[in-house]
């Protein structure tokens, strides 16, 4: 379905972030792209989605393709039309607008009022928390709340592809579980999900296949199971090292600078 082809990004025609990355979700399937603070993940979303230009970026070379049409030159618009929705992360709800009205714009470009009307019953059905609250102001929900509000406005669309930009930050263990049980549902839907995470156990347990990113590259892919096993995996983002003693991530820092990682 989608697939990101030696891509290259530039800021303010000065700045490289990402270095040829590639990379491919397949239809009804879960990929996860996991990589810490500044590694390019969320550029890598943007330039999915056509937001570069907000953030002064722009593709420099490779391309974006979705179904074997190139979607790097699309206005967002058009590509939520063609089938992609992405919950950017920190939510970026309506805060002053009630539960209902932040799903109606979700639905913006879905001229169907059938297809609106069946998107807002499997909005209701996955989040029933949202059908009791949906006239509370959107501002007043918990975290929580807003996170499944931001991931149903996305679902109004009624996408192929939905990309989720960190979904389990600043939630607590418990509603972590349940937005990573959520996405699964999504998923067997017949929703393929691309998930942008740091939380490396979360995304690689749910996940057909599984990216690494560091410094604007892929540094690792392959089967989640095989990831969560690596001895670098598990000592940078798990915090384990030699016998599972857990360490901090100060401790582990010198991963940055070896060389087998990034060759």
């Amino acid at each position: 379905m989608l697939e990101v082809a030696n891509l290259e990004v530039v800021y303010n025609d000065v700045v490289l972030v990402l270095r040829g990355i590639s990379l491919q979700v397949p239809d009804g399937e879960i990929v996860a792209l996991l990589g810490a603070n500044g590694a390019g993940k969320t550029t890598t979303l943007r330039a999915i989605g056509g937001l570069l230009d907000v953030h002064e970026g722009d593709i420099t070379k490779g391309s974006v393709t979705w179904n074997g049409e190139r979607i790097d030159k699309k206005e967002p618009a058009e590509i939520v039309r063609a089938g992609i929705t992405q919950v950017l992360e920190g939510r970026r709800i309506f805060g002053e607008m009630n539960v209902e009205d932040n799903l109606r714009t979700g639905a913006f470009t879905n001229r169907n009022k059938s297809s609106v009307d069946t998107a807002y019953t499997r909005v209701m059905d996955l989040f029933p928390v949202l059908g009791e609250r949906r006239k509370a102001v959107a501002g007043y929900l918990s975290g929580g709340e807003q996170q499944m509000l931001a991931i149903g406005r996305a679902l109004m669309a009624d996408p192929k592809l939905l990309i989720l930009d960190e979904p389990s930050l600043g939630l607590a263990p418990k509603l972590v579980q349940q937005i990573k049980d959520i996405i699964v549902d999504i998923n067997k839907q017949g929703t393929a999900v691309l998930l942008i995470e740091q939380n490396a156990t979360m995304a690689l347990s749910i996940a057909n296949h599984g990216y690494i990113m560091e410094n604007g590259k892929l540094v690792m892919d392959g089967d989640p199971k095989k990831l969560l096993e690596d001895e670098d995996v598990q000592e940078f983002y798990l915090g384990l090292h030699g016998s599972g003693e857990r360490k901090s991530f100060r401790d582990v820092k010198h991963y940055k600078r070896r060389k087998r990682w990034l060759s």
